[in-house]
């Protein structure tokens, strides 16, 4: 499930933490830069695990910091393919189970490999598992339910950076509605901004960094 991985990078030291230790100082900047975020290729960086070498610091005229060259250890979530691992049901809808565990919830299970004899009721939008055909006994995997299940394959996506603009479609466009006691408009609807709000196709979700597809089957 956890994995090292051996990383360099160039840190940078901000005169502010020039009184904590070095090593000290260098870890922290490393984990507030890496825990938590998708490494492409790699998993879900945790935190640094250790550091293996460090440079001398070296100075950049007109800047008060000081940049190391650093190579060390990370631990990385990155299950290996065939790994059972457990968690909870998130989400269940008819296309399969959307899993969570204690830090990590873009796993997902389709329906095809879900329990064999398995099937989705609509009704109580959960999936139903029978062990058994001699048997009338249904399991049915409700939310928040744990369930064990198997690595089946892992995805990376490469995401785009976005800058905090690019979310904003014409939001700062400013809406003309016609004038009703002006006699020229008397044809034109006034609700035709509204419904052409109502007919702007819908921005399709981004796929996650990083996304495992898991089965229950054997």
């Amino acid at each position: 499930m956890f994995i090292l991985s051996v990383i360099s990078d160039l840190v940078k030291i901000r005169p502010d933490e020039f009184g904590i230790p070095r090593k000290k100082a260098i870890v922290r900047n490393l984990n507030k830069k890496y825990s938590n975020k998708i490494i492409p290729n790699l998993g879900l960086a945790i935190s640094v695990w250790d550091l293996i070498t460090v440079d001398v610091g070296l100075l950049k005229p007109g800047d008060g910091s000081i940049y190391i060259n650093v190579k060390f250890r990370i631990v990385l979530f990155k299950p290996f393919i065939g790994e059972v691992l457990e968690g909870w049901i998130e989400e269940s809808i008819e296309d399969g189970l959307k899993i969570k565990t204690l830090f990590f919830n873009e796993i997902f299970i389709p329906k095809d490999l879900i329990f064999e004899n398995s099937r989705f009721d609509p009704i109580e939008k959960c999936w139903i598992w029978r062990p058994d055909l001699d048997d009338d006994t249904l399991l049915y995997l409700d939310l928040n339910e744990r369930i064990r299940f198997r690595i089946h394959q892992e995805i990376f996506n490469n995401i785009k950076p976005t800058g905090p603009n690019d979310d904003e479609d014409d939001e700062d466009e400013e809406e003309v509605l016609p004038n009703p006691n002006n006699s020229n408009n008397q044809n034109v609807d006034i609700n035709q901004n509204s419904q052409a709000e109502n007919q702007k196709p819908k921005k399709e979700p981004k796929p996650p960094a990083y996304a495992l597809i898991a089965s229950c089957q054997t």
